[in-house]
């Protein structure tokens, strides 16, 4: 009998990217998905699956907020970018956790663990509820770890980028590009992903689809209807656009 999984991530692309890879175990049905915290409570609550696979950076309610919010703890796989909270003190055998991008050594070995864990028959003991708040409350008081380096996939090969010499980011017919030196390189994360990965003293979403280096930017100039053009300093003299309804933030934080 297959396992119920039910995932939770606000980013669309990684949850077709999970949907995809538990899809094909072939041991694992997708119960339902949702980028929406609110949603998944709900879901979680009315038909618990046998196993989650929840994000923990999310807005509003991060994963630990969703948990702490359930009136019965199911069995749970954190999906992260970070490895800083180690998460294997939690509940012990009744939690674990996959390093985004998942690989799909890491997620056989998790969901052989959740396997494990409902032949068992485990129940989840009342206080990790409590625990569960205590964590919730401590990662928001805790200063983010931003991104320092940032991979990208070219065949059997990865290039690491550093974040400081990248001078924008772009999204273009479903794929991301980090900039680096004026050559495009395809990154396993979304628009909105980076959002919440990069330090934001540094990068400033200009445009729903494109975030840059603050550091890179070698001048503005206004244009009719209420938009900015921004140079680059890169070798091309790059052109990028700031949205209309982002002006006004992109001055403060570019401080023009």
């Amino acid at each position: 009998m297959k396992l119920r999984a039910y995932l939770v991530d606000d980013e669309p692309l990684a949850l077709e990217r999970l949907r995809r890879m538990l899809e094909q175990t072939g041991t694992v049905e997708v119960a339902g998905s949702t980028t929406v915290p609110e949603e998944a409570i709900a879901a979680l609550t009315n038909d618990p699956p046998d196993v989650c696979f929840l994000d923990i950076q999310m807005p509003r309610f991060n994963g630990f907020d969703v948990l702490a919010k359930l009136p019965r703890q199911p069995i749970v796989i954190f999906t992260t970018a970070y490895d800083q909270y180690a998460l294997k003190a939690f509940g012990v055998n009744s939690v674990d956790y996959l390093l985004k991008p998942i690989e799909p050594e890491a997620l056989e070995r998790a969901l052989k663990k959740v396997e494990g864990l409902r032949q068992s028959g485990t129940e989840f003991q009342p206080k990790l509820q409590a625990m569960l708040k205590q964590v919730a409350e401590s990662l928001r008081e805790t200063r983010p770890q931003y991104l320092e380096r940032i991979a990208s996939r070219l065949g059997d090969r990865i290039w690491f980028l550093d974040i400081d010499r990248v001078t924008h980011f772009y999204a273009e017919d479903k794929l991301t590009y980090a900039v680096s030196e004026g050559k495009p390189f395809c990154i396993d994360h979304s628009i909105s992903d980076l959002e919440t990965k990069l330090d934001p003293k540094k990068f400033f979403r200009i445009h729903r689809s494109t975030m840059v280096n603050l550091a890179s930017i070698k001048e503005v100039t206004s244009f009719p209807g209420g938009t900015l053009n921004v140079r680059l300093s890169d070798s091309k003299g790059t052109d990028l656009t700031v949205a209309r309804d982002r002006v006004r933030e992109f001055k403060t934080r570019a401080g023009c």
